[in-house]
């Protein structure tokens, strides 16, 4: 053998060619012949469905949703068209999968599974030891080195695992939550999959279990003080916005005050976003409003009651008193005196006599006089809510005491009842406790998928709506690409809501669901990045000529579609654009639900 063809198979083992390895068994002969394939592969071409069909089998075969997740890990990595169809075209079936819920036991074990999702030397991201932050730029050097020209990234989610989910401080392992929130992106809003870059700040972790580890894979230390960890995260993103000034930047789950911390530095020097204060106020927003407009109690006399006041919970709330005073023109103080929270000591108030975490002062009741209340149930009797929003992570906290007497103290009404905590272990109650309680009444909202329940005097089927952040952080993500805002502000984070709510088609509206079906999740997204664009023009923060021209054009949210990434429908279209497309306009096609399409130039 002479050492020509030995380096040329080398090459084609570590380097495969970007068409045969996204084409796999549809790969024409002759195209097989050109890359020195034939023989190499088995003899039958097939079209992308039938590899579709293949992948389902074999997905459907494993007995775990780890093993499924590992598997689709693998798939992404190694046929990324092949995943994008697969998803898109089994979206309900697919998504817990590859997010939430089991994307939190996937983080968990990222450390045991690591090696298995992708080939090696296989780049999926960047991995940012506390202990290299100095070396910032040299990494962000190799990371250029390692993609392709042209595809330097537009988005990044970037989280340090300090808050993973409900699941804690998890290290390096929180790396499953960037890299499967940028799938969502991709597959929800058509956000370029070779443009998205996946980050974990690995600075340590306080959970002794994956320190004594031997299998775990971040650097073995405490996490720093707030003012070295500050120094740390600064120095990255400075980095960054230098290296890609025009990137999207979303944090992801910090801890509460690193996540506000993080988020008041930033947001005005950068296009940033964080999901956990914003994109889930935004979702939860969109929701509450098709509450409202169904609970039969007039807005100005919701009474709300939080359960929960992290970074998410007070978010959620700061929205909904947004809404209050845009929508039904309630002066701010009147606003912000319809909420009530309670955290682990019970009913938030000014003279509960603790010292408050600053993000929780704003919502401190201080007309309580001497009442003080140490748990939820007194909490639910002293201020006879009207809407119960979870977000405490303390699985049951809505018992089927607490969700009866809500329906009791509803009676001209319906109840609005959000359990928003994720994974379901965190849960405050289930789609089905809460019907059961009260009557078939409830007007729900869950931070988890659960199942459809049936009524069993009438047998009528009830789907769940799911305050599933993934209606609106891909669109946000999408709208700020596009136009190239400069920055991403409340409003355009309300005019997202509005739009959500205002989604829902006739058949949704007409069962009394609260969310747009989760198959329609494209169609959405094009109307929800068309609403953010559109205010952004409006307040100066677009910088894209063409989106500024477009922003009041009927033909907006059609154009907004032309400039999502689709995986290929054909070979052709897959060699056409392959690797994979950047943003151009698409080919004409049909837009049916079962059939995605490829932009071409």
């Amino acid at each position: 053998m002479d050492s020509g063809t030995s380096s040329a198979r080398r090459s084609r083992s570590s380097s495969p060619d970007p068409i045969a390895s996204n084409a796999g068994t549809a790969l024409p002969y002759a195209t097989r012949s050109a890359l020195h394939l034939k023989g190499l592969v088995p003899s039958g071409v097939e079209d992308f469905s039938v590899q579709e069909q293949r992948a389902l089998e074999q997905l459907n075969m494993k007995s775990t949703n780890l093993e499924k997740y590992i598997f689709l890990s693998w798939l992404r990595t190694t046929n990324i068209n092949l995943f994008y169809r697969l998803v898109l075209h089994n979206l309900r079936q697919i998504a817990p999968v590859i997010y939430t819920p089991t994307v939190g036991q996937a983080c968990q074990e990222y450390s045991h599974i690591y090696p298995f999702l992708a080939p090696p030397n296989n780049v999926d991201g960047l991995y940012i030891p506390l202990t290299e932050v100095d070396n910032i730029d040299e990494i962000i050097g190799n990371y250029r080195e390692s993609i392709k020209e042209g595809d330097e990234p537009e988005i990044t989610v970037i989280t340090d695992g300090s808050r993973i989910l409900g699941l804690g401080d998890l290290g390096m392992n929180g790396m499953g939550i960037p890299v499967g929130k940028l799938q969502l992106y991709v597959a929800a809003a058509g956000l370029n999959p070779d443009r998205c870059l996946p980050i974990v700040l690995d600075f340590g972790t306080d959970t002794d279990k994956y320190l004594e580890d031997p299998l775990y894979l971040g650097i073995r230390q405490h996490r720093p003080a707030d003012a070295a960890f500050y120094a740390a995260a600064n120095r990255v993103i400075e980095a960054l916005h230098k290296a890609f000034p025009n990137m999207f930047i979303q944090f992801e789950d910090f801890s509460t005050e690193h996540a506000f911390g993080l988020l008041d530095q930033w947001r005005s020097k950068a296009l940033c976003f964080n999901d956990d204060i914003q994109g889930t106020g935004c979702v939860i927003l969109g929701g509450f409003i098709s509450a409202v407009e169904q609970a039969g109690i007039p807005p100005q006399d919701q009474r709300i009651l939080f359960v929960g006041a992290g970074s998410a919970g007070v978010g959620v709330a700061k929205q909904l008193v947004d809404y209050f005073v845009i929508e039904h023109k309630i002066h701010e103080p009147q606003a912000k005196a319809m909420f009530w929270f309670v955290d682990s000591r019970g009913l938030i108030t000014a003279n509960r006599g603790d010292r408050l975490a600053q993000h929780k002062v704003y919502f401190a009741r201080e007309d309580n006089g001497s009442t003080q209340c140490k748990d939820l149930e007194e909490a639910v009797e002293y201020v006879r809510p009207t809407a119960l929003i979870g977000l405490s992570t303390i699985h049951k906290a809505f018992t089927e005491k607490i969700l009866t007497r809500m329906s009791d103290l509803n009676q001209q009404g319906r109840p609005i009842v959000f359990p928003l905590s994720n994974p379901e272990t965190k849960a405050e109650c289930t789609f089905e406790e809460a019907m059961r309680c009260t009557g078939n009444r409830v007007l729900f909202a869950s931070g988890t998928a659960f199942p459809e329940y049936t009524i069993p005097e009438t047998s009528r089927v009830c789907v769940p709506g799911q305050g599933n952040n993934m209606y609106v952080f891909p669109a946000i993500g999408l709208g700020s690409v596009l136009c190239k805002a400069k920055r991403i502000t409340d409003t355009m984070i309300y005019a997202v809501s509005s739009a959500l709510a205002a989604s829902l088609n006739a058949g949704e509206r007409a069962d009394g669901e609260l969310y747009p079906r989760i198959e329609r999740i494209r169609e959405v997204s094009a109307e929800l990045a068309a609403a953010f664009i559109a205010q952004a023009v409006r307040e100066g923060l677009a910088q894209n000529p063409k989106w500024v021209q477009l922003a009041e054009s009927p033909q907006l949210i059609s154009e907004v579609r032309k400039f999502m990434w689709h995986p290929a429908e054909t070979f052709e279209q897959l060699r056409q654009c392959c690797p994979h497309t950047h943003h151009h306009p698409v080919l004409p096609h049909s837009h049916s639900s079962t059939h995605t399409h490829t932009p071409t130039e």
